[in-house]
């Protein structure tokens, strides 16, 4: 039996010494093939991960959004396959109580890992959030497209209706749809003589009801013509109109006063691509002192004379209406306003062209050359004899164009027609 105090010293003795579970050394001695697994695992899942990384930066420039979620989703994947890793350990290899230099050189590895885990995990995030945002700048960009878009159609609508629209005069690449060729000008020039000759109608039928003489009139604008048959005599009027119509045509500003504007090929095909499809009442009516409200102003005078207006309505109120800057609406004025806007639309046309069109017209008297001129009556008789024929009228100018020459319509003095 042991004294007292020997009792207590060796209690003392007992208690003071630490008990130790089995070292993570000898444990991991145990399965060495294991442990050399898992850190092969660990540092394949790092190599992974850093090429994922990679790629999500290299899908931002320039900015992808598809490789951008690819890349995203190969990150997520990695990292949770880094976080398996991680639990796999903790449960198998519980954390000692004392741990060895081998086992903190381990967990500072993995305390490293870790680290440099949770970065990527804040990189990710930050990916992320870019990619909203880039989304969100995406959805603001196309709706303000779509409000551009909105008012552009809102403009061109009510540049439609002053007759300065470049909807139809360029396409969406900046070119004009309508190829400016000599078949354009040919086929503008047969609607301008075609709108001479249905304006010529109503005006003889006007005549007629005011009671003129049909005859003498027509040997008033030009007394030496000998026609084959009475109805040509409505070539005189014809003539008349066109003579009127095509006076000034060789100006580049059509005899009409303007502000100095300098105009360039490109704005005079502009212009004839604006007023092609319009009403030309509709045009006057958004803006009456334009310049082709001005050319219409003065045409109208100039064609119809005060003594055959004053014939046809009792009055003068249209001319005084026209002279005073308006534009009526009667069924005369519009009929006149068609045959205005396609003399207009030639002249436009004409100087749209490199060099421009050259207008050439033909005097009464004047010998017939068929490469520069062309019957308007087909069934002519020609004599025997060596004289060429005269002409009695000009119903429609010629034009050069390039190295082309488009035939004046002329009426022919003193032939016969074949019946």
């Amino acid at each position: 039996m042991l004294p007292t105090g020997a009792k207590e010293t060796q209690l003392r003795e007992s208690n003071s010494q630490k008990v130790h579970p089995q070292p993570m050394e000898e444990a991991m001695n145990q399965n060495p093939e294991a442990v050399e697994t898992l850190i092969s695992k660990i540092f394949t899942n790092i190599s992974s991960l850093k090429s994922a990384y990679i790629q999500l930066q290299a899908a931002h420039t320039p900015y992808d959004p598809d490789k951008i979620h690819t890349a995203d989703k190969l990150v997520i994947s990695e990292l949770k396959n880094l976080s398996e890793l991680k639990h796999f350990y903790r449960e198998n290899n519980p954390k000692p109580v004392c741990v060895s230099p081998q086992d903190s050189r381990l967990a500072a590895e993995i305390q490293e890992q870790q680290s440099l885990l949770k970065t990527y995990e804040v990189m990710v995030k930050k990916f992320q959030s870019e990619i909203q945002n880039k989304d969100s700048e995406i959805h603001q960009l196309q709706k303000q497209i779509e409000e551009a878009s909105q008012k552009r159609a809102k403009l061109e609508k009510n540049l439609k209706l002053r007759g300065l629209s470049t909807k139809e005069s360029e396409d969406e690449n900046g070119f004009f749809p309508v190829d400016l060729t000599p078949d354009l000008f040919t086929s503008a020039m047969e609607a301008a003589a075609k709108a001479i000759h249905d304006f010529s109608k109503p005006l003889i039928n006007m005549m007629k009801a005011a009671g003129w003489d049909l005859d003498a009139a027509a040997n008033s604008i030009e007394p030496d013509v000998v026609y084959a048959k009475r109805a040509h005599k409505k070539y005189a009027f014809e003539s008349y109109i066109c003579q009127r119509m095509f006076s000034g045509f060789e100006q580049e500003s059509f005899s009409v006063k303007s502000d100095n504007i300098t105009v360039t090929k490109e704005s005079f095909f502009h212009q004839f691509l604006a007023l092609r499809e319009m009403d030309p009442l509709d045009m006057l009516g958004q803006n009456p002192d334009s310049i082709f409200g001005k050319f219409c102003r003065s045409k109208y005078l100039m064609v119809v004379h005060p003594k055959m207006e004053a014939s046809f309505f009792g009055n003068l109120d249209q001319r005084n209406y026209v002279m005073g800057g308006g534009h009526p609406r009667t069924p005369f004025y519009q009929a006149f306003l068609k045959l205005t806007k396609s003399i207009w639309l030639l002249h436009r046309l004409a100087y749209s062209f490199e060099p421009n069109v050259k207008i050439f017209q033909v005097k009464g008297g004047s010998e017939f050359s068929d490469v520069y001129m062309d019957s308007v009556v087909k069934n002519l008789i020609m004599d025997d004899n060596d004289e060429k024929p005269k002409v009695g009228l000009m119903v429609m100018p010629g034009f050069w164009i390039g190295g082309s020459v488009i035939q004046s319509k002329v009426y022919l003095s003193g032939m016969k027609v074949a019946e």
